[in-house]
C-alpha cells in the first residue's frame, strides 16, 4: 500500500504528535508498505530514527512572512522556495516561540480557509506532488490541515484520513475572533475527510462536536511506542523515593501542581526514604519565567536541594532517566489525548500517577500501571504519590503489570496494524454526521 502521511513540524520542539507520526510511519515501513512521511511548516523533531522526507511543504517561515508582510506573497516561487530549506527552518524555529498570538491566530485561520484563504498558492505544491505520486491512502496529521482534504478529493483517487491529536486545546487558546472562526470552519472541512481517527475515546468525544460528527462513530487507535531499548528500571533504592516529570516545561503540563504536591509530600514525610523530584523536558524561551517561578516555589519551601532539572534529553538519556524513577507524574490541566510519556514510563516498569481526565483513565484502566488523582488538586496528587512511596510492593506490582500490558498492547506494530484495519474498512468507519 502506498501511504502518504502528512505530518506537521512543531518548530524546535520534540512534540508528541511528531513522535507518534514518525513511529507510526516507521511501523508501516517495517510491515512492508511504501510510505512517504511528508513534513509541513517545519522539519519534524523526534528522538528516534527520522523517516520523514527532506522537502517541507507549506513552509512555516514563508506563510508567516506572508501573513505579516502581504507583499511577500508576490515573491517569485524560486525565491520563496529558499525560505523552505530545512536547515533554515530548523534555525528559525528556535525563535518561533516568540510569535505574537494574534499573528498565529490569523495564520491558523488562513491555512484552514484553504482554497479561499490567503495561502492557496502554498497548498498547491503539496497537492500537485501527491497527484503525481498517486498514493492509495492520504493521512493528515490533524484537523488543522483538513483544508487540504477538498483539494485532495478532487485531484487524487484516494480516501482521506485525519488524526485527531489535541488541536482543540491549541485552537481554544487562540484569541478572539480567530478561535471562533477556526472552530466554525472545521465542520465543513470535515465533509471532505472519509474517516477521522482518535488516539483515545475521550478525545473522540471532545472533538466530535467540533467536527459535526457523532463521537461514537470515530474509531480509536490508542498510541503505541517502539519498545526497542526500554529495559526495566533499576532496582529500587530503599533510601530514596524519586518522583519524575517528563514533558515540555509549560504551564498546561502541570509542573507547578507537581511541585506543590512534592512540597506536601516532603512536609508530610517524617523519616523513611529521602524524597526527590527530577524534571526533564524541552523548555522554550517563552516559558523560562514559568520554570523560574516553580523553582522559587521550591526554594521558599526549603526543598530546592531535592529538585533537579535535566533539560531536554535524547532517546538514550530519556530511557535512563525513566529507569531512575520510582514514579512518573505529568499532571496536565487539560484533557491530554495521547499520554506517550505514560507508555514510556510503564515500558520501563515505572508506575504513574495522573489526573482523572483525558486519555489517562483509559491508559490506567488498560494497563493497571498506576493511580488516578483529582485534576488540579495537588493535595490529592501528593496523597497518591505517598501511597506508592509507603507501599513499595504495590508500586512494584503496578509497574510490572503496566510494563507487560504496554509491551503486549501499546507497541508500534499494534498501532500500525489497527490503523491499517481502518484504512481497509472505509465504508465501516466513514464519518457519521450529527
Amino acid at each position: 500500500m502506498k501511504i502518504a502521511y502528512i505530518t506537521a513540524g512543531a518548530g524546535g520542539t520534540i512534540c508528541g504528535n511528531c513522535l507518534r507520526d514518525n513511529t507510526l510511519a516507521r511501523a508501516f515501513i517495517e510491515l512492508g508498505h511504501d510510505v512517504q512521511l511528508i513534513p509541513t511548516y517545519t522539519p519534524i523533531r523526534t528522538d528516534e530514527r527520522d523517516v520523514s522526507g527532506d522537502r517541507v511543504f507549506i513552509g512555516g517561515l514563508r506563510i508567516y512572512l506572508q501573513q505579516v508582510l502581504p507583499v511577500t506573497r508576490r515573491l517569485p516561487r524560486s525565491i520563496g522556495a529558499l525560505l523552505d530549506r530545512p536547515n533554515l527552518l530548523r534555525w528559525i524555529s528556535k525563535f518561533a516561540v516568540n510569535t505574537q498570538p494574534e499573528k498565529l491566530g490569523a495564520l491558523t485561520v488562513g491555512v484552514l480557509e484553504g482554497e479561499s484563504g490567503p495561502f492557496r498558492t502554498e497548498l498547491e505544491p503539496l497537492v500537485n506532488w501527491l497527484s503525481d505520486w498517486q498514493p492509495d491512502v492520504i493521512h493528515i496529521t490533524n484537523s488543522m490541515l483538513s483544508s487540504l482534504a477538498p483539494m485532495f478529493k478532487r485531484r487524487i483517487r484516494a480516501p482521506v484520513f485525519c488524526s485527531l491529536q489535541g488541536e482543540d486545546f491549541f485552537l481554544s487558546s487562540l484569541p478572539s475572533p480567530y478561535s471562533d472562526r477556526a472552530f466554525a470552519l472545521l465542520p465543513e472541512l470535515a465533509r471532505s475527510v472519509d474517516v477521522f481517527i482518535s488516539p483515545s475515546r475521550d478525545h473522540a468525544e471532545t472533538m466530535g462536536p467540533h467536527l459535526g460528527l457523532q463521537p461514537e462513530g470515530i474509531p480509536v487507535v490508542h498510541p503505541g511506542i517502539d519498545l526497542a531499548g526500554y529495559e526495566a528500571r533499576h532496582r529500587r533504592n530503599p533510601d530514596e523515593f524519586v518522583v519524575g516529570y517528563l514533558a515540555r516545561v509549560a504551564p498546561e503540563k502541570g509542573l507547578k501542581s507537581l511541585a506543590e504536591a512534592f512540597g506536601h509530600l516532603c512536609a508530610g514525610h517524617d523519616g523513611g526514604p529521602r524524597v526527590r523530584l527530577r524534571v526533564a523536558g524541552w523548555l522554550s524561551a517563552e516559558h523560562r519565567p514559568f520554570l523560574a517561578e516553580v523553582e522559587r516555589q521550591l526554594l521558599s519551601s526549603g526543598i530546592i536541594e531535592d529538585y533537579e532539572y535535566l533539560g531536554e534529553l535524547d532517546h538514550e538519556q530519556k530511557i535512563a532517566f525513566l529507569r531512575s524513577l520510582d514514579v512518573l507524574s505529568v499532571p496536565t490541566s487539560y484533557r491530554a489525548p495521547k499520554g506517550l510519556y505514560v507508555l514510556e514510563a510503564l515500558a520501563c516498569g515505572v508506575p504513574v500517577v495522573q489526573p482523572r481526565i483525558g486519555v489517562f483513565p483509559e491508559l490506567i484502566d488498560a494497563t493497571g500501571g498506576g493511580l488516578l488523582c483529582e485534576p488540579g488538586n495537588p493535595h490529592d496528587l501528593a496523597n497518591r504519590l505517598a501511597q506508592l512511596m509507603t507501599h513499595p510492593a504495590e508500586a512494584d506490582q503496578m509497574g510490572t503489570k503496566g510494563r507487560h500490558r504496554v509491551r503486549a498492547h501499546f507497541n508500534s506494530k499494534r498501532m500500525a496494524e489497527q490503523t491499517l484495519a481502518v484504512y481497509e474498512n472505509v465504508p465501516k468507519y466513514r464519518v457519521r454526521r450529527r
